[in-house]
């Protein structure tokens, strides 16, 4: 099977991506630059999981008020995509936010569960996955005009950190489970 330019395109920017998360997700677990960074208490540790979640609302909040902002400006479009077929950037800006909530709902699930069941010397994984959630954001809202090949990285760095954290965080509750 032979793939279009537009596969070729995603195709390197997911591999990028998985190159990163791998590099910032391992060096964060055995480097632990963030260690110290809260006390290894239920408080801490609720408060690092609030703390990296506010990479996900920030995004949210961004996303949200750039197509609030695009349709109280824009005549075709300040009904809402529920009564009118809206402009292109309405549509882009929707699909930025309906992406953005998909993938923060799983980043917050996520964070907490890695919270709470990782061992406190991994807890820089969770940091860095924000930082990778919020820069891989970024990308994506820059690149998504551009096609699927200009917004691959900036959705998997997004993504991918967030499926690392939820492998790791099922493998040690059922390790933990398993004892």
């Amino acid at each position: 099977m032979s793939l279009s330019d537009n596969q070729r395109g995603v195709l390197k920017g997911m591999a990028a991506a998985v190159v990163v998360t791998l590099l910032a997700i391992g060096g964060a677990a055995w480097v632990d630059p963030f260690a110290g960074l809260v006390a290894d208490t239920v408080q801490g540790r609720l408060a690092l999981w609030a703390g990296c979640s506010l990479a996900v609302v920030f995004w949210l909040i961004l996303s949200i008020g750039a197509l609030a902002r695009h349709r109280f400006f824009h005549a075709e479009d300040i009904d809402g995509s529920g009564l009118t077929e809206g402009s292109k950037a309405a549509a882009i800006k929707q699909a930025v936010l309906q992406n953005t909530l998909e993938q923060g709902a799983i980043a917050f699930i996520v964070y907490g569960a890695v919270a709470t069941f990782v061992p406190y010397t991994m807890l820089s994984v969770l940091p860095a996955a924000a930082g990778l959630f919020f820069i891989g954001r970024l990308f994506f809202r820059i690149g998504y005009a551009g096609g699927a090949p200009s917004r691959a990285f900036g959705f998997a760095l997004t993504f991918y950190p967030t499926v690392l954290l939820f492998l790791i965080a099922v493998g040690v509750a059922l390790a933990c489970l398993a004892r």
